[in-house]
């Protein structure tokens, strides 16, 4: 058996979703299907019962449950008894790279401030950052997060923080809207050419999120995708098309002449979350988790 398989399954229980499960895992949704049905084939038993909606397990499966996320925690603990463990003040923290460029060194320098701290950073996307920090290897996961695309996470086991929120919304050139009259919904006759997150991406599910649930509906033509925002920003800088930014990355693309639509029906608000292991009580993360909640402005 591949130990993937209860992480998959594990992933599925928690989101009860088939979708959004395999989204999560960073798999199409035919592998990842064939995935939970080689496990059950495995297991002798139908642990899913596919004709609920949404998903829910068998009286098997809610048994079975139980025992993959003690065998995944065992496999986990083993895993950190054999690393290297961390130096005391060490500490290692998973985040993507947009949040690293552009929110993370003002944070790193009043969170270590006074405090003899060594981080070492793990930079990636949603799923690689979160497998790091499940998988014992980074100690801090730092990420975007909304509601309404949950992260596989068990709150139960592990702590949050809210560090602030940041507004994902639709940029083009400023030219390009004059000369254009760039907005969305676009239509039919003139539809809005998009630059678009790759699939996997987390703001891509956002993305296709809000274009789904959106007032009226959106007519595009998807002209490029690509897994960093840096890229795209300079594409529609160019004025080939329109991508949604989170407004900070405009530090980033200071060169960059951009500006935000004006429908602003598609914009996106998310919170930036950090997340801890309630079992990891090492003085060190346990001090700067104290510092980072310390630095959180009353709403």
């Amino acid at each position: 058996m591949d130990t993937r398989w209860l992480q998959d399954f594990i992933t599925l229980s928690e989101l009860r979703n088939f979708t959004r499960a395999a989204e999560a895992r960073n798999l199409s949704q035919a592998a990842f299907s064939r995935r939970i049905q080689s496990l059950e084939n495995w297991a002798g038993a139908r642990l899913i019962d596919r004709s609920a909606f949404p998903t829910q397990l068998t009286e098997a499966g809610e048994r079975f449950r139980v025992a993959a996320i003690e065998l995944v925690n065992q496999l986990v603990e083993a895993r950190a008894g054999i690393a290297t463990v961390p130096a005391r003040n060490q500490l290692r923290l998973a985040t993507s790279y947009a949040l690293a460029t552009t929110h993370l060194p003002t944070w790193w320098r009043d969170w270590s401030a006074g405090q003899q701290l060594s981080c070492s950073l793990q930079t990636g996307n949603v799923h690689d950052t979160v497998s790091a920090f499940t998988s014992g290897t980074a100690d801090l996961l730092i990420c975007f997060h909304q509601v309404a695309q949950p992260l596989p996470l068990d709150l139960a086991r592990y702590e949050s923080l809210a560090l602030g929120t940041e507004l994902i919304r639709p940029y083009a050139s400023p030219a390009v809207i004059a000369r254009d009259g760039l907005d969305l919904p676009g239509s039919i006759a003139r539809p809005v050419p998009l630059l678009m997150y790759s699939p996997g991406v987390y703001f891509a599910r956002l993305i296709d999120a809000a274009i789904e649930n959106g007032p009226e509906p959106l007519h595009g033509v998807r002209l490029f995708e690509a897994e960093m925002s840096d890229v795209l920003g300079d594409m529609a800088a160019q004025g080939l098309g329109v991508a949604w930014l989170a407004d900070s990355a405009l530090q980033r693309l200071a060169a960059a002449d951009l500006q935000p639509l004006a429908n602003r029906a598609w914009d996106i608000e998310v919170a930036i979350l950090a997340f801890r292991d309630r079992s990891d009580a090492r003085p060190a993360v346990d001090a700067l988790w104290q510092r980072m909640r310390a630095g959180i402005q009353p709403a």
